[in-house]
């Protein structure tokens, strides 16, 4: 048996998180919750779309499946409309499916050369953007046919985030090309990692100022737009365990404090404030990696998946034994909220 994420802590759950029901049946790619509810849906590499309705009450949840939607091939990114009742979801099959929550009809509303692996709601210019590994992004008018623009892209997209007008895109070959959405057709500004290793997710601030990079390498960077405040600039190491280097694969800011997550590949997630530069709170370690994570709008519950991420390719996965789970966790103010920094002489 593969000793492959002999993480010290075997279990599975070692957080006591609450766990969402009917799990997908092979890894999950994306999680995304609704801008309206409590509705959270999972895209995974077994072709589906799944969305669940979670009730919260309290320090209690409950989770009740709302519907399901099929791809013709892996599903890998999701996104919301700002309308709270819409579902976009893309993947191998080149295509994105606009999902009606309430009449549960699909319509194919984009489409691309090659895997569409991120995707965006602009809710200020009311129009889907897709990035693929055609090396193309394309901005979606969903009534239309053919794209309202298509922005060639210097290599493949790997990672895409929006904060209103505010368009960051991570591709292969370490480039992170900047948009300002009141002119989306000109780049902003195009800049290599401050990361040298592969670029794994991003996250543009909630103020625009400036974007979060998380690398394979375990680290992650914090980016500011304007040179005047470059000095704020730093980069962090996080995800490792020893001489063990994992990826970090997903960037969340909480909606309310601006404080962020980070979820990694040595099964883990943390809390961290970039302004005061420290960790608020490091969880334990799951026994598998966390591909993916997202807040819900009010940043009362953290969504995570723990399955296999396809780092260690297809030789690693075994599918019938491999388990799939999504977990939702409550976040205590302590964990999420900034706070002083209390200088200790370490950095």
């Amino acid at each position: 048996m593969s000793n492959f994420m002999a993480a010290p802590n075997q279990n599975t759950n070692p957080n006591k998180s609450f766990e969402v029901g009917e799990a997908p049946n092979d890894s999950i790619s994306s999680l995304s919750f609704s801008p309206k509810a409590n509705h959270l849906i999972a895209t995974s590499w077994d072709n589906q779309v799944r969305c669940w309705e979670i009730h919260h009450s309290g320090q209690n949840l409950h989770s009740a499946p709302k519907g399901m939607i099929s791809h013709d091939h892996p599903a890998l990114c999701s996104a919301w409309k700002d309308d709270g009742a819409t579902v976009f979801s893309g993947g191998c099959d080149k295509q994105a499916k606009m999902w009606s929550l309430a009449t549960n009809q699909t319509m194919t509303v984009a489409a691309h050369e090659g895997p569409i692996k991120e995707m965006a709601w602009i809710s200020e210019l009311q129009l889907l953007v897709t990035g693929s590994l055609d090396k193309t992004l394309k901005y979606w008018d969903t009534r239309q046919q053919n794209p309202v623009h298509t922005q060639q892209l210097p290599e493949r997209c790997y990672a895409l985030s929006v904060n209103k007008d505010l368009l960051v895109v991570g591709t292969a070959d370490r480039n992170i090309i900047i948009f300002k959405l009141q002119n989306p057709g000109n780049e902003f500004k195009r800049i290599v990692s401050p990361l040298k290793f592969q670029t794994r997710c991003v996250a543009a601030f909630p103020d625009q100022q400036g974007f979060l990079v998380g690398s394979i390498e375990g680290r992650v960077g914090v980016h500011h737009l304007e040179e005047h405040q470059s000095t704020k600039n730093f980069t962090f190491k996080c995800h490792r365990e020893g001489n063990e280097i994992y990826s970090v694969n997903s960037l969340n800011f909480h909606p309310v404090h601006h404080t962020f997550a980070t979820a990694g590949s040595d099964g883990s997630f943390n809390f961290w404030d970039k302004d005061s530069k420290q960790r608020l709170k490091a969880m334990q370690r799951c026994s598998q990696p966390i591909p993916c994570s997202t807040f819900n709008q009010d940043g009362s519950i953290y969504a995570y998946a723990v399955c296999y991420d396809w780092s260690k390719g297809a030789e690693n996965h075994n599918p019938t034994t491999a388990k799939n789970h999504i977990f939702l966790h409550l976040p205590q103010e302590s964990e999420v909220k900034a706070k002083p920094r209390v200088s200790t002489g370490r950095k």
